[in-house]
């Protein structure tokens, strides 16, 4: 009986694997015999058995058949027309399909992006928000870098900010959502999300677990995304469904408490492969090295797309977005002693928070994309989305530095003020547009002709609580005058006559992060008035090629309208602008192209409330939108390449930004204020990312500028360099997978980013006081394990290698932002 039994057992192991080496191989090319990385190849049988791979960088494919059997193997790629074979597979038979030519289809791009990104490395090589339609990098008339979700993985940037941070000209101007590009300081609210903006403040960072890839729009892109800053846009585009099944699941713990969890899994839900569904989820709970400081994340996103035929498409999306921590205003330092500001006199760590303060945000966004070709020349291409946000705030902040009685700074106190606020935002966008396509020969053309708008409400109910300054003898909170010191109550501390804070004041010789008790301040009550934003934007773009040369030209009128104070006294302002772009494109080589182009930009004041230091009074008063927006232009000329067969992608430009109608003087007297400011950076830059070889990818960036206040308020700063603004930044990522038997299932990966000395960015005329933060280096190296025939992956990321203390940006002298000190993540990825 015991011998039945081995022998049954052993037949059925031989049918579980006897098949196993039965392997399928091929190798994918182009018509002009150029290999084809990254294409799709998926071998089923009517038995529902499934396996699926990708190309390497040689075109190379090998899949693993299961059982004997006819089978079918279907290769996809985009841009290419699908290839589909018949194959007869016998036990233990290899099977060769020896070389697969893919034929390149007309429509080359998707016109709205329904389908996921189907390549597995650091290069993504279209884009659908530099023109609204799909357009090959190679081919736009501008500077744009993309962070792909491989190399988010590679260097586990979790977060934003450690995404970004790869593209040239790209800084942080601190430890928030915020970057300087190109030299400007971003002033513009909210985020830009699959090529629609929303709004939200931008003091959490946004995690990465959903997104596909980050890209960076270099220079003012009002004529994609309505108001943008002239520096630069970042863009979130968000994973799309697969026509194949796909799973991943990662789990990750490291250095200041961090845990984390994502899945990704993603398909078709019927056999005709026309209904597709991606569902990705992550969860954070972390802790940080600064005191009291929590960032706790949970991140929900399903998406479906329907694509029954080449001529129609639809995907929705759901994204949930829920944020808990406390909202870190930074590092305070001693207040200037003979001048100058010593930023180690304080630890990194310091926080001035307390211990019952908190930080919500939830986010609730639906996007809908629509695509209909009506024959072969002519479309319809929609989008629409809707967020909802809110915010939930308890906050201690330092509010200035301590006085005594004479008015003489107490450089070892920091004035304090506390916050509890709410707010309710809710926005909606559309976006729609005609396409008609002509081709005759080697002369194609373009055009679309489309419709833009945007609605922003700030929500009824939003409010404070709010204890600030120093108290009256009445009763009242007010900034302290000694020329009126009898006007306000005293104390006296270690012999130091003073005026009575409303918040006791914060320490930096001996913190106290405990609970305060809040019921004990004066509180007044603030209500933040409601606010109705609007804009409409009609344009026509017209993309015109002949040969080796390409044209595009767009021109769009934009009508903004402001109403502060919405649903009440409605103080009700409009302004409009035209914004045009002219950019060409020569093909020197078939490998690189060489562009220019000319942009221009506008920002409506009204959007830039939060982010620009002459225009916080308008927060409560007024709408700043009575005076003319905020005009830029951008002259760029570059070159783009692609080498080694399409592995390695690089582009270097060369630039020219002029921003105007920066408001000028105090803003706090509206009456008062002018737009005269102006602003100008040049400069160039470089970024290179692929395959060097098929073990070794890389990532690298160089960037220059020099960005100079040309006029302000300010007279001393009239020639100085633009706040969080680092001439020089430099940027290295680098992945090697060893290939000997001894290493093999080893790789290794190591990196640098080098930026040079910049101001603190955040200057209203009644502060104007800005910290000299020193240049830094740090070192980031991580190690990767895959054991042999599983699909798990290991990675020990070491961030800050050599524990360089360091600081990503500031405000000002009271709220600087330091960089982590080293810190360690381990993550368990499996793929299935």
């Amino acid at each position: 009986m015991r011998k039945d039994f081995y022998i049954v057992l052993l037949l059925l192991l031989y049918a579980q694997f006897g098949f196993s080496q039965s392997i399928i191989r091929g190798t994918v090319t182009t018509s002009d015999n150029a290999p084809l990385p990254g294409a799709n190849v998926l071998l089923y049988n009517q038995n529902d058995q499934e396996m699926a791979t990708i190309t390497d960088l040689d075109g190379i494919f090998e899949l693993e058949a299961k059982a004997d059997g006819t089978y079918t193997i279907e290769i996809s790629y985009i841009g290419f027309y699908d290839y589909s074979q018949e194959v007869s597979v016998m036990a233990s038979e290899d099977i060769s399909l020896g070389s697969i030519i893919m034929t390149e289809s007309e429509e080359v791009l998707q016109s709205v992006e329904v389908i996921g990104r189907r390549r597995k490395d650091y290069n993504s090589e279209y884009s659908f928000s530099g023109t609204k339609v799909a357009i090959l990098n190679k081919e736009l008339p501008q500077s744009i870098s993309s962070v792909t979700k491989e190399f988010i993985s590679d260097r586990q940037a979790f977060q934003l900010a450690d995404a970004v941070k790869a593209v040239s000209n790209v800084a942080p101007t601190g430890i928030y959502n915020h970057y300087n590009i190109r030299g400007i300081t971003q002033a513009d609210d909210g985020q830009v999300v699959n090529g629609l903006r929303t709004r939200q403040y931008y003091f959490l960072q946004p995690i990465t677990s959903h997104l596909e890839r980050v890209e960076v729009i270099k220079g003012p892109s009002s004529v994609t995304f309505s108001s943008a800053d002239p520096g630069g846009t970042v863009n979130m585009v968000t994973k799309k469904p697969l026509k194949e099944k796909r799973g991943e699941v990662s789990l990750s713990a490291g250095s200041f408490s961090t845990l984390r969890a994502a899945v990704d899994f993603t398909g078709p839900l019927n056999q005709e492969k026309t209904l597709l569904y991606r569902l990705n989820a992550a969860f954070q709970e972390a802790k940080s090295f600064r005191d009291l400081v929590n960032n706790n994340a949970f991140l929900i996103t399903p998406s479906l797309s329907y694509v029954p035929n080449e001529s129609t498409a639809l995907n929705v999306e759901m994204i949930y977005n829920n944020s808990v921590g406390n909202l870190d205003r930074g590092q305070p330092i001693f207040g200037a002693i003979n001048g100058e500001f010593d930023i180690n006199s304080t630890p990194i760590s310091l926080n001035v928070g307390a211990a019952n303060d908190h930080y919500e945000t939830n986010e609730l966004m639906f996007t809908a994309n629509f695509s209909k070709k009506f024959g072969d020349n002519f479309g319809f291409n929609a989008q629409y989305m809707k967020q909802t946000w809110e915010e939930d705030l308890a906050e201690h902040r330092v509010d200035g530095t301590a006085v005594d009685i004479d008015g003489n700074v107490i450089p070892t106190l920091a004035r304090l003020r506390y916050d509890r606020r709410q707010q309710f935002w809710e926005t909606d966008n559309l976006s729609a547009y005609f396409d008609f396509d002509i081709k005759s020969g080697n002369i194609t053309n373009k055009t679309l002709v489309g419709y833009d708008a945007t609605r922003w409400e700030r929500k009824i109910g939003a409010g404070f609580l709010r204890a600030r300054r120093y108290l009256t003898n009445s009763g009242g909170q007010s900034n302290f005058n000694p020329a009126n010191a009898d006007n306000f109550q005293t104390m006296v501390v270690d012999g130091v006559t003073m005026p009575v804070p409303a918040v006791p004041h914060f320490n930096l010789e001996n913190p106290f992060n405990g609970a305060r008790n809040t019921n004990a301040y004066n509180l007044a009550e603030l209500s933040i008035p409601a606010n109705l934003t609007t804009s409409s934007g009609i344009y026509l773009q017209n993309q015109f090629k002949v040969g080796k040369f390409s044209a595009l030209v767009n021109l769009r009128y934009e009508s903004f309208t402001d109403i502060f104070n919405y649903k009440k006294s409605e103080d009700e302002l409009k302004t409009n602008a035209f914004v045009p772009r002219l950019g060409f494109t020569y093909e020197v080589t078939n490998n690189i192209s060489a562009y220019a182009t000319y942009l221009e930009g506008f920002q409506p004041h009204t959007n830039t409330v939060s982010l620009s230091p002459t225009a916080e009074g308008f927060f409560w008063a007024a709408s700043p939108a009575r005076f003319d927006p905020l005009e830029s232009s951008l002259r760029e000329v570059g070159f783009k390449g692609e080498f080694m067969n399409g592995k390695i992608f690089a582009n270097l430009a060369v630039f020219d930004i002029t921003q105007k109608n920066i408001l000028l003087g105090d803003t706090y007297d509206l009456d008062n204020l002018t737009t005269r400011g102006e602003q100008r950076s040049r400069g160039f830059e470089l970024d290179i990312s692929g395959y060097v070889t098929p073990n070794f990818q890389l990532i690298a960036s160089y960037g220059y500028n020099n960005a100079e206040i040309v006029e302000d308020a300010i007279e001393e700063f009239i020639g100085e360099r633009i706040g969080g603004s680092p001439r020089h930044n430099a940027n290295f990522w680098g992945r090697y997978d060893f290939t000997s038997k001894t290493l093999k299932g080893i790789g290794i990966g190591f990196g640098a980013q080098s930026v040079g000395d910049r101001y603190t960015w955040y200057n209203p005329t009644y502060a104007t006081a800005r910290v000299l933060l020193p240049a830094y280096t740090v070192f980031d190296a991580a190690i990767y394990y895959k054991p042999d025939n599983t699909k798990m992956q290991l990675t020990l990321k070491v961030n800050n290698l050599f524990d360089e203390t360091y600081w990503l940006g500031g405000l000002n002298p009271s709220r600087l932002g330091p960089g982590a000190p080293r810190n360690l993540i381990l993550t368990a990825n499996y793929q299935f």
